[in-house]
């Protein structure tokens, strides 16, 4: 399995977060935030929801 070297700070506000969020160790988090995040930028979107986006961005009026 691959490893994924991480800055020792953001490793102690990760562990911090994982006792308090319930999950069982930081790769379990982590894996979970990453594939939140994966969801979301490969979900196809809809127009309405991008013009929606575009809109809030100001790119359109």
């Amino acid at each position: 399995m691959p490893k994924i070297k991480i800055d020792s700070n953001l490793y102690d506000r990760l562990k911090s977060v994982t006792e308090v969020a319930g999950y069982s160790s930081v790769e379990e988090f982590v894996t979970h935030m990453i594939e939140k995040e994966l969801e979301q930028i490969e979900a196809p979107d809809d127009d309405k929801a991008v013009e929606e986006r575009l809109r809030g961005l100001g790119y359109i009026e």
